[in-house]
């Protein structure tokens, strides 16, 4: 069997395919803050208006957002999360805390998120069966998918 000519399949890939582009991480950060209109969006992302529209039209086909009218005339829409957006707000917390650690370790923080015990949340990936904090030395990659290994495609 010869070895695959197409890239490893990767779940990384295909998440990346749909929110990996330009702006698209900042538009759900904000959507997320609640800003979902699209002028508060422009203003606090910076990005240029068409692009920023063709971001939230595939967010939106995507199911990562979805958009409801809050007025006639004009007719405009606000973007809000669905269950799937929401279910990416841990990445971009955890995106944000390595940001604040090592881009910014002089501790000028934009900003910090608190949970409802008070305290600053820094976020910590953890095994759902066990509940320990998750360290790479304690990872075992096993991949699925029909000629792959962990090094790369099988050979012939």
């Amino acid at each position: 069997m010869a070895a695959p000519k197409e890239p490893r399949p990767c779940s990384i890939a295909d998440t990346l395919a749909l929110v990996g582009e330009k702006y698209s991480l900042l538009v759900l950060r904000e959507v997320c803050l609640g800003n979902g209109r699209f002028d508060q969006l422009v203003r606090n992302i910076g990005a240029p208006r068409d692009i920023l529209a063709t971001r939230l039209k595939r967010l939106v086909e995507a199911e990562i957002l979805t958009k409801r009218l809050y007025s006639e005339r004009p007719q405009r829409f606000e973007y809000l999360p669905t269950r799937a957006g929401l279910e990416l707000e841990p990445v971009l917390m955890t995106l944000m805390e390595w940001g604040n650690r090592h881009l910014r370790p002089d501790g000028d923080r934009p900003m910090v998120l608190e949970h409802t015990c008070g305290h600053e949340l820094v976020p910590v990936v953890t095994c759902r069966a066990c509940g320990d904090p998750v360290r790479h030395e304690d990872l075992t990659p096993r991949p699925q998918s029909p000629g792959w290994t962990v090094s790369g495609p099988t050979a012939a």
